[in-house]
């Protein structure tokens, strides 16, 4: 999986964070508050990301509103999992992950090997 463009991260990001189905003038005013970007450079990058399969859209009167297909959690399991593909040797690779990890998240890795134990048990 590739990672996101800049600005395809920018959209991601806002779709992400705000849970609901947006339209791309909403996107663009948010960054518009940071930075510039024009209305069309945003319309175009969306349905780039719209063709690529990282979006849905419905018609909302004359406008489009955008959605995610994935979660920001699917992402970057995905991303991890492509990184951890590099590897010739995937359990290094993994054990040095996890020795980098902190407490919390080696806590919420046990509970997600256990839960995922669970389901292959079903």
């Amino acid at each position: 999986m590739r990672r996101l463009g800049e600005l395809e991260a920018e959209i991601m990001d806002r779709l992400w964070a705000w849970q609901r189905p947006t339209t791309v003038r909403e996107i663009v005013d948010d960054i518009n508050e940071h930075r510039p970007v024009a209305y069309t450079t945003v319309m175009t990058v969306a349905s780039i990301l719209y063709n690529k399969g990282w979006l849905l859209r419905a018609k909302e009167g004359r406008a489009w509103v955008y959605s995610p297909v994935r979660s920001r959690e699917e992402y970057t399991a995905a991303l991890m999992e492509d990184a951890l593909g590099t590897s010739e040797d995937r359990s290094a690779a993994l054990t040095h992950f996890v020795e980098q990890m902190g407490p919390e998240e080696v806590s919420a890795l046990r509970k997600a090997l256990r839960t995922a134990g669970r389901r292959t048990k079903a």
